[in-house]
């Protein structure tokens, strides 16, 4: 399972920079709005330092990292939803991805166009936002006129689901984005997940400032982070263009320039991390000589699920998982020392699989 993450916000905020920082695929990157014309989609390994420890453990020569998805979808603008600036064409590109990465420009730079002539982060991040909302109106409407119409029909379940639609409209017309709408049971949940709105994805703000203001927040990410906590909503800080340096670095260098600079961590590694948490995913290993993988899976997924991923007939075939701890196995060094110390788990149908689990599945079939 990989994590698909689309990259929007306004012209000019520095979506197309990071984007090319974070996946080197190239895509343009222009001083001018609506340089990125169809989506740019870029793969990029998941940073982990646990798949390095396996793999200096096992030496295996073959490595699976868990892979991201980077979709780099062009700047809205206002009227995006009402087709301006081709943004209906962008808009349905954001309605195929399972998260979005809203990057919001928190730096002054006179060369750089703001497409509205000035920097103001909340205004911003409204005008994106109303576009989304305006977009699924104009689905909730159609489908509502779609359930009215059959629910006079006098079945119970169409009356339900157009009620629902009717709330979820209004919700939408008092400003409000559809994730953070009550719903009420399982059906309204499913049926509220196949309508694919835009603005019941979750979302995290990346805030794009100067280099100078990466180790203090400036008063535009404090703008940001307050519209953020009105809604829960995550924020990351990063500098596009120091990830384009870094971008450009041997893979050996990269830590060492991050650290003169006063950072732990790159601004990749910091949205990956915030990405996995906004969708509630976690990683599990399986480990070896031959091979090194790393798989990816919902938090809350139980073990024939899990082998389900590596292979369908893992999951009908499940008998046991034989599990052990990524930190009981790189402290004791092996296998085998795991074993010794007691230490390798034997589970079955029900065990709900752990973040680090690293597995050996049995199965027949």
């Amino acid at each position: 399972m990989g994590f698909n993450c689309g990259i929007v916000g306004l012209p000019n905020v520095g979506k197309s920079t990071l984007f090319n920082a974070i996946t080197a695929a190239g895509a343009e990157a222009s001083n001018y709005p609506f340089c990125t014309i169809d989506p740019n989609v870029g793969i990029v390994a998941v940073p982990d330092t646990r798949v390095d420890a396996l793999v200096a453990m096992y030496v295996p020569p073959k490595i699976v990292a868990s892979i991201i998805e980077f979709v780099d979808i062009a700047g809205l603008v206002k009227g995006a939803s009402k087709g301006e600036g081709l943004g209906n064409q962008f808009l349905s590109h954001i309605r195929d991805v399972d998260a979005i990465a809203h990057v919001v420009r928190c730096f002054d730079d006179p060369n750089v166009i703001h497409v509205d002539g000035s920097v103001d982060p909340k205004r911003d991040i409204e005008v994106v936002e109303a576009e989304l909302i305006f977009k699924d109106l104009d689905t909730v409407e159609r489908k509502l006129g779609e359930a009215q119409k059959k629910a006079k029909a006098g079945e119970k379940r169409l009356k339900d689901e157009a009620g629902l639609l009717e709330r979820v409209r209004d919700h939408l017309l008092g400003g409000r984005l559809v994730r953070y709408i009550a719903i009420q049971g399982e059906e309204e949940k499913l049926w509220l997940r196949d309508l694919h709105l835009l603005t019941n994805k979750p979302v995290m703000y990346v805030c794009n400032v100067h280099e100078k203001d990466l180790l203090t927040e400036n008063e535009y990410v404090r703008q940001v982070r307050l519209a953020a906590e009105k809604e829960g909503a995550r924020v990351v800080t990063v500098c596009a263009a120091v990830e384009a340096e870094v971008a450009e670095l041997p893979p050996a260098e990269r830590q060492g320039f991050l650290e003169s600079l006063g950072l732990k961590e790159s601004g990749l590694t910091k949205v990956v991390h915030e990405g996995y948490s906004l969708l509630n995913l976690i990683t599990f290993f399986t480990a070896g000589p031959k091979e090194v993988h790393a798989w990816t899976i919902p938090v809350g997924t139980r073990a024939p699920g899990a082998a389900g991923v590596i292979h369908s007939d893992f999951e009908k075939g499940f008998i046991r998982a034989e599990i052990m701890k990524f930190e009981d196995l790189h402290r004791l060094g092996t296998e085998q020392a795991v074993k010794d110390a007691g230490l390798l788990h034997i589970e079955g149908k029900e065990y709900v699989m752990e973040d680090g689990d690293i597995v050996h599945f049995r199965f027949n079939v």
